[in-house]
């Protein structure tokens, strides 16, 4: 497969072309000249999840623009399990980096494309950044972080978690590879400092962090009110206390609740 397949593409709206007999790695060094060629975002649509892990890692043999992956969430439309909290950090990663992104591809399988997802200016609502100098209270901090949707622990050691000790407050954002060691003088963040879960060794000293929100979906009290009123203009209420409808209207996150998360936006 030669460089000028890509002159091929679509130049317009409606017009569509196509490649076939593809074997092997010829899809991704394919999908990669087209990347190359394209000043935008390419959009890779899939069969299943194990397509997609193969496109993104061979992808990286073929082109330098970096590509996004999307994560199917791994569970049955409506069941009561929620995701891995690894899965959930890595879609909200995507879904905030493809607010930035001007080049380079989105890939993801096609189930998870017809899934809804939180509009665009969710991320510039819900993000906030924290700086070594900042002058910030840790009650403060952990209201924003339970607003957030993070959950306290005793000892931080998966996505969405935090815990304090004395000065100390350790978090693990969603989207990070590492958690964070904050200590606090007074009101002030005098250091941040990446650790091992493991061993709760601290590993290297940085200057700011990015907090994403813990979910796709914002769960204060006006996102609460209006799942409850999306909720009855569609379905019926049930009084029972471990039905969805009352467990959200009591500030309780049922598992599964990732497929109602439409409910929680206009």
């Amino acid at each position: 497969m030669s460089i000028s397949t890509v002159t091929t593409l679509p130049q317009k709206a409606g017009e569509v072309k196509q490649l076939g007999q593809l074997v092997g790695s010829s899809l991704s060094l394919v999908c990669a000249q087209i990347i190359n060629a394209h000043n935008g975002l390419v959009v890779i649509v899939t069969d299943d999840m194990q397509q997609t892990t193969r496109i993104h890692e061979e992808l990286k043999q073929f082109s330098s623009i970096p590509s996004l992956l999307f994560p199917d969430w791994e569970t049955l439309p409506y069941d009561s399990f929620s995701p891995h909290q690894d899965i959930i950090s890595e879609r909200l990663a995507c879904l905030f980096q493809l607010t930035h992104i001007q080049k380079g591809a989105l890939i993801l399988p096609i189930n998870t494309l017809l899934q809804k997802v939180c509009p665009r200016n969710y991320f510039s609502e819900q993000v906030f950044i924290m700086k070594t100098g900042q002058k910030m209270s840790r009650d403060n901090l952990r209201m924003q972080l339970e607003n957030a949707g993070y959950r306290a622990v005793s000892q931080v050691m998966e996505h969405g978690e935090y815990a304090t000790r004395g000065s100390l407050f350790d978090l693990y954002p969603m989207g990070s590879t590492l958690p964070f060691r904050i200590d606090f003088f007074d009101d002030e963040i005098e250091t941040i400092r990446t650790f091992d879960v493991e061993t709760q060794r601290t590993i290297t000293e940085v200057d700011a962090i990015e907090l994403l929100p813990a979910h796709e979906f914002p769960f204060d009290k006006n996102a609460i009110e209006l799942f409850r009123k999306n909720w009855r203009d569609n379905f019926e209420v049930r009084l029972d206390q471990e039905s969805i409808y009352q467990q959200v209207s009591k500030h309780i996150l049922p598992t599964g609740i990732e497929y109602w998360q439409p409910l929680f936006f206009c």
